[in-house]
């Protein structure tokens, strides 16, 4: 018989998130997944529409620049520009659903 106690199992946020801000730990020899929580679903909960304006002129800017110099890196890596586009675009949408500031 073994008389150490068991491991405790890794501690995390109050929200059951991991402390380290990854989706897999351990706990007690096992891997247990987070709870899966877009990022974007908080945002638009308390969002102000009076910066809907400013949130605009933002979003336009970094499409003007991001999608001309995707497109450069795709013609750089030997792919159809439409192929640099594309992966802007979605980039673009996974990035701001579950990324943080």
């Amino acid at each position: 018989m073994n008389d150490r106690p068991p491991e405790a199992p890794l501690q995390g946020d109050a929200d059951g998130s991991p402390a380290n801000g990854s989706a897999l730990r351990p706990t007690r020899g096992r891997v247990r997944l987070a709870r899966f929580h877009p990022r974007i679903l908080d945002t638009l909960k308390d969002y102000d529409r009076q910066r809907f304006t400013a949130d605009l002129i933002a979003g336009l800017t970094v499409g003007v620049i991001a999608l001309p110099l995707a497109m450069a890196f795709a013609i750089a890596s030997g792919v159809k520009p439409e192929q640099g586009i594309f992966t802007a675009i979605v980039a673009g949408f996974i990035i701001s659903a579950f990324g943080g500031s």
